[in-house]
């Protein structure tokens, strides 16, 4: 970290000349991300996909980005209303727009969880944890999503990995013990929704898209 922050500073420095210049804001957010500071990171991923982003489906990048961002607040209203898979459509329609923003793909794989669709949500987290292998939020949910679907097994090595790089989370050793609890790995069907396991409770102020100024909405267990 002591690294991080001059580098911050520096790119803060670049952008404050050029705050077009879309190379140093990608790195700022990488940077960001990496002092788990999620939350600015997805805002400056959304400013370089506006300033230097590819049109999509025939829109202008910025245009994309604000049309995705109505998307999701519309999904936001329809979940408020009980209105599950019209939500889950609109922050689909979202992301066809802005393919980027995984702080909508976060909150579209928990909506899928909690709809029983456990390999779609598994899908993608695992964009996710590849274009952010720090975003250790994302790859608890990926754990939950794989056992959700049934693969025990792959839960318990994407919880042991978030365990030994963030081993004061207690959800995640929660999890594990979830696991120890089966008489198997690979106990629960595929199909089953969030609400059929026992998961830890949320903490407050995690960092996440939730816990750090994220949509709101029906809660899946994290």
């Amino acid at each position: 970290m002591g690294q991080q922050d001059p580098a911050l500073a520096q790119l803060d420095r670049a952008l404050a000349l050029n705050p077009h210049y879309v190379e140093a804001l990608v790195h700022r957010a990488l940077v960001l991300n990496e002092l788990g500071r999620e939350a600015e990171a997805d805002a400056a991923f959304r400013r370089a996909a506006q300033v230097g982003g590819v049109p999509r489906q025939g829109f202008p990048a910025h245009v994309a980005a604000k049309l995705a961002n109505h998307h999701a607040r519309l999904g936001d209203a329809y979940l408020e209303s009980g209105g599950l898979a019209t939500a889950i459509d609109q922050y689909q329609a979202a992301l066809a727009l802005g393919p980027a923003f995984h702080d909508l793909r976060y909150k579209l794989g928990r909506m899928l969880l909690e709809a029983g669709r456990a390999l779609d949500a598994r899908e993608h987290f695992e964009i996710i944890v590849r274009a952010r292998p720090n975003y250790l939020d994302a790859a608890a949910m990926l754990g939950l999503a794989c056992y959700l679907a049934g693969d025990g097994l792959a839960a318990r090595s994407v919880w042991e990995d978030c365990r030994e790089r963030r081993p004061e989370d207690p959800r995640v050793e929660a999890y594990l013990a979830m696991l120890a609890r089966n008489d198997s790995a690979t106990q629960v069907p595929a199909g089953a929704t969030a609400s059929d396991t026992d998961p830890p409770p949320a903490r407050s102020g995690d960092g996440g898209p939730d816990g750090a100024g994220g949509r709101g909405g029906r809660k899946t267990p994290r």
